[in-house]
């Protein structure tokens, strides 16, 4: 096997920037992705927060990161999936459904998946009128009638961009007011093709070959409702991609996110994690790319300047 000077497990903005700092420091640096290089943010149909563009696509801003960090030389394995991490003694072992690798460093930066609302239907009719991407699958349903569920800056991103391709947009909320930004709520309430449901659950979706109805539960007044609809979008957050490393012995909090330090030290020495699979309390593309820059810098010192590092 050869060995890296660093593995990285992931190529969302996390990933992809200790990718980048890596090279920059002259760490031979490998990164193994899952999916596509790029993560979940090139699923955000606009991003208007990330400082320097004032709005920008996840697709587009995710094509820059990784092209910058393939020009610096960083190696990305695309499509290969971490099976298995030994992460004991000075050289850690980082399987795959591929191959296997060793690495004198290992950042996990594997991010995290859409949860799911666990309701009759749901995984039934999952790519038959059951999405958890609006910028995906949204097209699909132009001129249709969609419901949106969730109430976060996910679910309204995903909402006023639907709202320009589908004929009806339902927002179903559980709560009586929505969580996301400000400003995106103002102009979510200003779409006179959009409806937000308060207080109002999803129970089960329902339909022949595809989606044709959801049944709603009003968690006020107690109402059962059916809603016709061509489409659902789920959008009620996610869960940390974790399980390889715990198994590892990587310790996570209660929820199953990598409990790191400020240094992006885990308890394993030489391992460290960055972005949405940390327990880091803010999930966002500019603390992500943050956590994986101070990352990539201590797997450089420990590598590079091991008596300083290696205590």
């Amino acid at each position: 096997m050869e060995t890296w000077d660093l593995i990285i497990i992931g190529a969302g903005p996390a990933g992809l920037t200790a990718g980048i700092y890596a090279a920059r420091s002259g760490l031979k640096a490998l990164i193994i992705e899952e999916k596509i290089a790029g993560g979940t943010v090139g699923d955000a149909p606009l991003i208007e927060n990330y400082p320097g563009f004032e709005k920008i696509s996840g697709v587009e801003l995710a094509q820059k990161i990784a092209a910058q960090c393939r020009k610096l030389g960083t190696t990305i394995h695309e499509f290969e999936k971490v099976t298995a991490l030994n992460l004991e003694g000075e050289e850690k072992i980082v399987k795959t459904d591929k191959s296997a690798y060793k690495a004198k460093t290992v950042i996990i930066a594997s991010g995290s998946s859409y949860s799911e609302l666990g309701v009759p239907g749901e995984k039934e009719f999952r790519g038959r009128g059951v999405s958890y991407c609006g910028i995906c699958d949204g097209p699909l349903f132009k001129g249709k009638r969609v419901l949106v569920v969730g109430g976060g800056n996910s679910a309204v991103a995903t909402a006023l961009y639907l709202a320009e391709l589908a004929s009806e947009v339902k927002v179903a909320h559980r709560r009586d007011a929505l969580r996301a930004e400000e400003t995106r709520v103002k102009a979510l309430l200003e779409k006179n093709n959009v409806k937000v449901l308060w207080n109002t659950e999803v129970k089960e979706i329902k339909g022949g070959k595809i989606v044709e109805k959801a049944i709603l539960f009003n968690n006020k007044t107690g109402e059962v409702s059916e809603l016709s609809i061509d489409g659902v979008f789920i959008q009620v957050g996610e869960v940390p991609n974790s399980g390889f490393a715990k198994e590892a012995g990587v310790k996570v909090d209660d929820h199953g996110y990598i409990i790191v330090d400020t240094r992006q030290r885990t308890n394993i020495l030489g391992v460290y994690a960055a972005g949405d699979v940390t327990n880091h309390p803010v999930k966002q593309v500019g603390t992500a790319i943050g956590q994986g820059i101070t990352a990539a810098l201590e797997a450089y010192g420990y590598v590079k300047r091991p008596y300083f590092y290696k205590q």
